[in-house]
């Protein structure tokens, strides 16, 4: 096929092109074959033009804005949740604190302090609308940003995110190739995220925040790297201020800090009373850092009110919500077994003291001196906790994917490729999962974790 080969790259492009122009204006989320049959194509697409060595880098990164830009006048297709982030901004514009106010409550009342409220609140949902925000104050920055911009129009918001969202990833990508270069790792791995058709339509598609949370991260890291430890700390106490999950990562940087050089190419790991005392304090103010900066942005919020309603929105996810889970959805069917009813409120009490116990041996027991051994640790870490969870959205994946990047396992990719199949949820009214799709992605994604883990085993072996 001649013509097929020379022309194999703009075939992939314009045949990218429709179909996220598809995905984007013309599908339903309860078209699930549609979608799944969209969703494949498009990896498929993604994947030929990952595997073409001719392509050049900054091919890619116009491809890569393209297909975002696609997106930017389109009203989100597979979540809602725009329209809570629309509501807490205005709030905010207006004065009000999200964190202490239901909108339900606001609804009932007949009072209505924004502009499109009634509209906003049943786009929502009465489930969203009947829990208080738990969106941490960046993210509620970035909220009320678009309020500003366009605080009685419910299309300019969503603009205005998409575009926050955009610029976020191309952040994501300036930085993260200047890491793979440090690094020594290929630099065109940050396509991996970058183009990911997961990453474009759950991100820009559907404007979840992950990326402005990723990018202060990814930035952190990358000054860790340069040992600016202090404007590290800043920058990941920020990147927690956008999302919490940064949070599982701190007990990992234990070993980064004991050493005394900490150069990708010379490890020298400390003897000296003098410099393990240096360099703990070092640790130690890095915490603390972290942890000041993430308080200071809390601070303009904080009240006995806003502590007891955002630790009960937090704790819904462990003991109420449930959503493409894994190992829970075993532990439920135990439960049901022997008890005879859904034990959520025990299980979800043990998942984070399971994940809390992997962060300490992935601390004290497993070797992290280097960035890229960080980088792996908190892949697995976060992993762990993920198929331990009793809620999994699509989106959550966005962090193991750009941790990925930096290391040499490549199964959040392919998890990325499979979790379309929680959305045949949606597919039903009301909502319900088929636990034999659930099923099916997650032995998808467990087969090639021990795929991965037996391949590297043996090339370690060998070598």
């Amino acid at each position: 096929m001649p013509f097929f080969s020379k022309y194999k790259n703009v075939l992939l492009i314009f045949s990218s092109i429709l179909l996220y122009i598809f995905f984007a204006y013309f599908l339903e989320r309860t078209e699930f074959y549609i979608l799944i049959s969209l969703w494949f194509a498009l990896f498929g697409c993604f994947y030929l033009l990952m595997q073409n060595k001719q392509i050049s880098f900054s091919t890619l990164v116009g491809i890569a804005i393209l297909f975002r830009l696609i997106f930017l006048f389109a009203t989100p297709n597979l979540s809602q949740d725009f329209y809570r982030f629309i509501w807490d901004g205005r709030m905010l514009f207006e004065g009000l604190n999200p964190y202490v106010t239901l909108p339900e409550n606001i609804v009932q009342q007949n009072n209505f302090p924004i502009a499109d409220a009634k509209e906003l609140y049943a786009g929502m949902g009465e489930l969203n609308g009947s829990h208080y925000t738990n969106y941490p104050p960046l993210n509620q920055l970035c909220f009320f940003i678009a309020a500003l911009f366009a605080s009685k129009s419910i299309f300019g918001s969503v603009i205005v995110f998409r575009l926050i969202i955009i610029l976020a990833d191309l952040g994501i990508l300036y930085i993260g190739k200047k890491l793979l270069e440090k690094l020594n790792l290929p630099i065109k791995n940050i396509f991996w995220y970058i183009l990911n058709p997961f990453i474009i339509i759950e991100m820009t598609g559907n404007l979840h925040f992950e990326p402005v949370m990723l990018f202060f991260f990814i930035f952190g890291m990358y000054k860790l790297y340069q040992q600016k430890w202090a404007l590290a700390a800043i920058l990941i106490g920020c990147s927690i201020s956008v999302k919490l999950i940064p949070l599982l990562f701190l007990p990992l940087f234990f070993q980064w800090f004991a050493c005394k050089n900490n150069s990708e190419k010379d490890i020298i790991i400390s003897v000296k009373a003098k410099s393990r005392i240096r360099n703990l304090l070092k640790l130690s103010s890095f915490y603390i850092l972290t942890i000041l900066t993430v308080v200071i942005l809390f601070l303009p919020f904080l009240s006995s009110t806003f502590i007891e309603n955002y630790s009960k929105s937090v704790g819904l996810w462990f003991g109420k919500f449930e959503f493409n889970a894994s190992f829970y959805y075993l532990f439920r069917e135990i439960g049901y077994l022997f008890r005879g009813y859904n034990e959520i409120a025990i299980i979800g009490k043990i998942t984070p003291i399971l994940t809390i116990l992997v962060l300490i041996i992935l601390t004290f027991f497993r070797k992290n001196i280097t960035l890229k051994q960080v980088f792996t640790a908190m892949l697995f870490g976060l992993c762990f906790y993920y198929f331990t969870s009793t809620t999994v959205h699509p989106w959550y994946l966005a962090t193991p994917i750009i941790l990925s990047v930096f290391t040499k396992y490549k199964f959040p990719i392919v998890w990325s490729f499979v979790i379309i199949l929680s959305y045949q949820a949606y597919a039903n009214n009301p909502w319900q999962e088929n636990l034999w799709f659930v099923a099916l992605e997650y032995l998808v994604v467990y087969t090639y974790i021990f795929y991965e883990i037996r391949r590297f085993h043996r090339k370690k072996m060998i070598n």
